[in-house]
């Protein structure tokens, strides 16, 4: 292959890129896709929801595959080319307006010590202060939410950060970004990440993370090399677990499609998938699941399934859903199964 279509990202038209990782599907599995890629089966589901770019050769080596052309009206990108192009638009107003990069450092200087003498050294009483916020009691809600940041979450010293695919699930945001406000009156942050179908929901409150950390029992920094579990305070109450496992599968699950060829015909099961990197999180699912008698199964050293159709019903019943996209995967991927099957679920 061409050294200058190596390390690559490839821009599809909006909705191309699903639209090409479906027909490579219809060919073959996501495991050979995964396999053959050298990614993790998570990795090509996002790029199936247009949650990042592709990577070039992962491209041209699925379309020698599979025998598929290579898509038209696409371009290739170096990788972090939306941080070259953006710095470089910045630079050159600041270029444009002050004749060069940086602006007058002794200006700057005298700047900050005349706001020093006339506010800054004034405010030296919110040093060391941070905003309070409301620790709500503990409940299903809160245990969703939990759930929620457990599967696309993060945890800093001063955040807590949720990722989510712009587009797929653009309503879900705005339900995330909502809960999150109402169950803890603080305000959250919609961030879209530029280059990327991403956008960050971010809460920058220390004592917030005070509680999640030392409170609710989640972990900043790494959450999958700390052992991410779910917490004892929702392993003891099944309603709990319920509203939990709901938050986790609506973060890191999907309903999808899994195709086998045998004797030249194709055959297609519905599956229910959680993954997560977590093998004491996986078995804390299956577990539950188990108990709620959906018949779970272990898959790929990464996933939890249930492959059942009508335990993926039984699920939708007990457990339900808060993501439009999974509602929607509900009723489409599953034909006979009319909208009105969803009455009962949390939605």
């Amino acid at each position: 292959m061409d050294r200058s279509i190596k390390n690559k990202r490839v821009l599809f038209p909006k909705g191309k890129q699903k639209k090409f990782i479906d027909k490579i599907l219809s060919k073959i599995t996501i495991k050979d896709v995964a396999k053959m890629c050298n990614l993790s089966e998570r990795t090509i589901r996002d790029w199936r929801r247009e949650k990042f770019l592709m990577d070039s050769r992962a491209l041209f080596r699925l379309c020698k595959k599979t025998g598929i052309p290579v898509p038209s009206k696409i371009k290739l990108k170096n990788r972090y080319w939306y941080v070259y192009s953006g710095s470089s638009a910045g630079g050159l107003a600041v270029f444009k307006k002050y004749g060069k990069i940086g602006g007058d450092p002794k200006y700057r200087k005298e700047k900050w010590y005349q706001w020093w003498e006339k506010k800054g050294r004034h405010r030296h009483s919110f040093i060391g202060k941070y905003k309070s916020i409301f620790k709500p009691d503990l409940s299903s809600d809160l245990a969703e939410f939990v759930g929620i940041v457990m599967g696309d979450g993060g945890i800093s010293k001063y955040q807590i950060t949720i990722t989510l695919n712009s587009k797929d699930d653009a309503e879900y945001i705005s339900f995330v970004k909502k809960f999150g406000e109402e169950l803890f009156r603080t305000p959250w942050s919609a961030q879209k990440q530029k280059g990327q179908l991403a956008t960050k929901l971010v809460v920058s409150r220390k004592k917030l993370v005070d509680f999640f950390v030392k409170e609710l029992g989640l972990k900043t920094g790494n959450k999958i090399k700390q052992g991410l579990d779910i917490p004892r305070w929702i392993q003891g109450d099944i309603n709990f677990q319920i509203s939990c496992i709901r938050g986790l599968v609506d973060t890191d699950g999907c309903i999808f499609n899994e195709v086998h060829k045998i004797n030249g015909k194709t055959y297609v099961y519905k599956r229910l998938n959680f993954t997560s990197g977590s093998l004491r999180l996986r078995k804390s699912v299956f577990l539950i699941l188990e108990k709620l008698n959906l018949d779970p199964k272990m898959r790929n050293n990464r996933s939890v399934q249930i492959e059942n159709k009508n335990k993926i019903r039984e699920y939708f019943k007990i457990i339900g859903t808060s993501n439009p996209k999974h509602k929607r995967r509900f009723t489409e991927e599953c034909g006979e199964w009319q909208a009105s099957s969803l009455e009962n679920c949390s939605l």
